[in-house]
């Protein structure tokens, strides 16, 4: 089945205590995609890029099997830019510049082949724009949304009507205490299902995530890693990964969404191992199918 993916597509500079590197291929649609391609599923990319994009940058988007017709072009425009500087340990990033440019007007139209794919993945953008992608999508099986602290901040009124229309929200840790009031991650999460969404997804870092709904409560590791690189894109690896294994198996069931979490886990694993998506450029699926064996060992009691 197919998986639609609505997001950012950027260039970015990402500095680390060891490295710096300037305008290398990002975005939350660009990570989420590339996740969702290794279970074999048709993944439709929305998103706009300027005349500065390289083409060598989609040209490997395209070998990943990513549809680019919802990718726009801005001839007069250039790129979303984002650069962040990581500390020594990765837990605290500090942004350095965010240039908007043709994502400020961004208006996306799906393309007609677009509109009835079953899993649509809206990844952290304005909930003004997921919820016109939303109300162009004909059949959707899954909605699945993302969101970050600027959004619940600015524009709290949208992202509320936005929560009433998704089956599953996504989120990390602050931003589920931002929007909720709350310090307790259980009671935020449960908290946030009264606006509307099926399922909470709280992402927690090298912690792994915790998946509630009215009645199940998961907890998913995350992957044990001994050297980060660059965890730019973890979280919407972990997104893609999970929305592309639920694709791949066309089950929406408790148990295949804890599947899909452990996947999601695993492919966000790889991510963080070297800077945008180098790594992921090298990864067979054998991989990521032995990473997860060892998560479903090391979990089980």
């Amino acid at each position: 089945m197919g998986v639609l993916v609505v997001g950012t597509v950027t260039l970015d500079t990402v500095e680390t205590p060891s490295k710096r590197v300037e305008n290398v291929l990002g975005g939350s649609g660009v990570y989420a995609a590339v996740a969702a391609s290794f279970f074999g599923n048709t993944v439709q990319l929305v998103g706009v890029v300027g005349a500065d994009f390289p083409h060598a940058y989609t040209d490997f988007l395209q070998t990943r099997g990513i549809d680019l017709q919802g990718l726009e072009w801005v001839e007069d425009g250039k790129s979303f830019r984002w650069g962040g500087r990581y500390a020594e340990d990765f837990n605290v990033r500090d942004t350095l510049f965010t240039e908007l440019n043709v994502i400020e007007d961004f208006q996306p139209v799906l393309p007609e082949a677009y509109k009835d794919t079953p899993y649509l993945f809206l990844a952290n953008n304005s909930p003004v724009l997921q919820l016109s992608i939303i109300e162009q999508a004909t059949s959707p099986k899954l909605i699945v949304c993302d969101t970050m602290d600027f959004w619940i901040d600015e524009e709290r009124e949208a992202l509320e009507a936005l929560l009433a229309r998704v089956d599953v929200l996504i989120l990390n840790d602050s931003e589920a205490r931002l929007l909720t009031g709350d310090a307790n991650l259980v009671r935020a999460a449960e908290a946030i299902l009264r606006y509307g969404p099926e399922r909470v997804i709280v992402k927690k870092g090298e912690h792994g995530a915790i998946s509630v709904t009215e009645s199940s409560y998961f907890n998913a590791p995350a992957y044990p890693l001994t050297q980060v690189t660059d965890p730019t894109g973890a979280g919407d690896s972990f997104a893609g990964g999970m929305m592309g294994y639920l694709a791949s198996v066309g089950d929406i069931s408790e148990a295949a969404i804890r599947s899909a979490m452990v996947y999601g886990a695993v492919v966000a694993s790889f991510n963080i191992e070297d800077f945008s998506v180098e790594r992921q450029k090298r990864v067979a699926f054998s991989e990521i199918s032995s990473r997860y064996q060892e998560l479903r060992e090391a979990a089980r009691f």
